[in-house]
């Protein structure tokens, strides 16, 4: 079986503008291309996971999407990284209703791991938002890292603020 990493596309992959759906919008994360690099050398395949939301709010095309992503799988190529496969989820709750795709539900996940002979338990989901990582959570990943640059208040954090709080002990390393 496969280990994988997965990667979450907008605010890991490329900066989250919201809703990218054009080249011309796309720009990719500093050191996304090393980051993949180094897990393939480790013997990870690296999939795709991503909601895409803008398909059901009408801000863009399925075929928009087919169109980036086929861009996006080109250029980690001609950077040396195959992406084995992208798996989107195109509804939103308030237009399209619930799905178990869309994270952070763990459908897409589920499904690369039958696709793909992926062992779960033995892969990474590396996202910027708490869907993703509950999604990865809910999936059996062990691993599931949120990645942010922004300064953002988080269930993870209240949490290890708490504990600091209560324990008077500062696990921030601050």
């Amino acid at each position: 079986m496969n280990r994988a990493l997965f990667l979450d596309r907008d605010g890991v992959i490329n900066i989250d503008k919201g809703h990218v759906h054009k080249v011309e919008d796309f720009e990719f994360c500093n050191g996304i291309f090393d980051l993949c690099r180094y897990f393939v050398e480790e013997n990870f395949v690296i999939v795709v996971i991503t909601n895409q939301a803008g398909i059901a709010k009408n801000f863009y095309k399925t075929s928009d999407f087919y169109k980036l992503d086929k861009w996006m799988v080109e250029q980690f190529e001609e950077d040396g990284v195959d992406i084995l496969r992208t798996y989107f989820c195109p509804h939103h709750p308030d237009f399209t209703g619930e799905c178990k795709c869309r994270k952070p539900n763990p459908g897409m996940l589920l499904s690369a791991s039958k696709d793909l002979n992926i062992d779960l338990s033995k892969s990474i989901f590396i996202g910027n938002k708490e869907s993703d990582i509950e999604a990865g959570i809910r999936a059996g990943i062990p691993l599931n890292i949120l990645f942010t640059s922004e300064d953002v208040e988080t269930k993870a954090t209240m949490t290890m603020n708490s504990l600091n709080k209560f324990k008077k002990i500062n696990f921030m390393g601050g």
